[in-house]
């Protein structure tokens, strides 16, 4: 539970001033620096770029509801790698509302909620998804429907971000049938972009390196598609996971516990849905980068892809026609060709060969015989 610091942020005071008095040193704050713009793409040559725009911050308020979901993306938002999304929050920006870490409650919560939105602008995170059936009385909070809040809290927000699978499209909520009617925040705040931090759940890196991004530039960072920053979830897990080998070599694990498993090959043909997930799970991984579910011997589900839990099940199923390389069974697939297009090559010459030679001692032997009636 989050308790006030003992070294309050003074009036006007910047960040870089308050990390000082809080005794952060200089080489702390650059290496947190150098991480973020690593997470972000930028290369070393940003981090004094982002350091100095995060060092002259007056500390921005942040706003964090959590709508229809079950607080595991807040966990997992809280208990990232170092430097932490908590450390963030606390100490990089003000986090006046987030029910489930504040020790305030009841009518003294939403009291601290309504002088943040009047106080505003104010980035706004958001967990969870908006239920729309029966006129949202599947979320209220404080006699509320989450849309109605939402609705509230996005008008002068300067930057949403929505966390999770849930905030992202709905997630297990909105798998069919859909009974509560529930979608993501961008099908409700439709006036302003909307970041989308995929994933059930999703990487806590992700959200802290797009704060450190909006705090820098005054902008979020470039969005796929689906709303979801580039710097994270531009490429696919396919292509950065340590088993591709594997799956070029043509090695698969065939069914879990076999010798194939335990020696660390492809899970494609257990289900893995890697092909056609797009998310940073194999650069950043989870639990303080100790592992992954690839990492541990689980296929991808494909969570960060919207409507995963309707397209991508049977989640243990092969997906079709994955196409790939595939070194060892081509190679020996190409060695058979060349042998049967040298032995179709060989014949063809010896057919050819024997024609020539036959038409050869036709037209000698009529020559022989003084006409040309046998010529070709």
């Amino acid at each position: 539970m989050y308790l006030p610091t003992a070294h309050p942020w003074a009036e006007g005071e910047s960040l870089g001033q308050y990390l000082d008095r809080r005794g952060v040193s200089r080489r702390d704050f650059l290496a947190f620096c150098a991480e973020m713009s690593a997470i972000l793409g930028f290369g070393s040559l940003m981090t004094p770029r982002v350091a100095a725009a995060l060092a002259q911050q007056k500390r921005p308020s942040v706003i964090w509801l959590q709508l229809q979901e079950c607080t595991g993306c807040v966990e997992s938002v809280l208990r990232t790698a170092e430097p932490t999304i908590g450390d963030l929050v606390l100490d990089v920006v003000s986090l006046d509302y987030q029910h489930t870490i504040m020790a305030a409650a009841g009518d003294q919560a939403e009291g601290a909620l309504q002088k943040a939105l009047k106080a505003g602008p104010y980035v706004l995170l958001v967990t969870g998804s908006i239920p729309l059936k029966e006129n949202g009385i599947y979320t209220t909070i404080g006699g509320r429907t989450a849309r109605e809040i939402l609705e509230e809290a996005g008008k002068n927000a300067a930057a949403v971000i929505a966390i999770g699978a849930c905030a992202h499209w709905g997630s297990v909520q909105a798998a069919r049938p859909n009974p509560t009617g529930a979608v993501g925040v961008s099908d409700i705040i439709k006036d302003k972009p909307v970041v989308n931090i995929a994933g059930c759940p999703p990487i806590g890196d992700v959200v802290t390196a797009t704060i450190v991004h909006f705090l820098t530039f005054g902008r979020v960072p470039d969005l796929d598609w689906d709303g979801r920053p580039l710097f994270a979830y531009g490429a696919r897990i396919h292509d950065q996971c340590p088993k591709r080998a594997n799956f070029d070599a043509g090695q698969f694990v065939e069914e879990f516990d076999d010798e194939a498993a335990r020696k660390g090959w492809c899970l494609y043909q257990v289900g893995c849905k890697g092909p056609a997930t797009f998310s940073p799970c194999p650069i950043f991984q989870w639990n303080t980068r100790t592992s992954w579910p690839i990492g541990a011997g689980h296929p991808c589900l494909g969570c960060t892809e919207r409507y995963f839990w309707d397209l991508m099940t049977p989640f243990y199923g092969r997906l079709p026609n994955v196409g790939g390389f595939s070194v060892e069974r081509t190679a020996d697939t190409i060695g058979l060709g060349l042998a049967v297009g040298a032995t179709a090559g060989v014949a063809a010459h010896a057919i050819a060969t024997a024609v020539h030679q036959a038409r050869q001692r036709r037209k000698a032997e009529a020559q022989a015989e003084g006409g040309s009636h046998g010529q070709d």
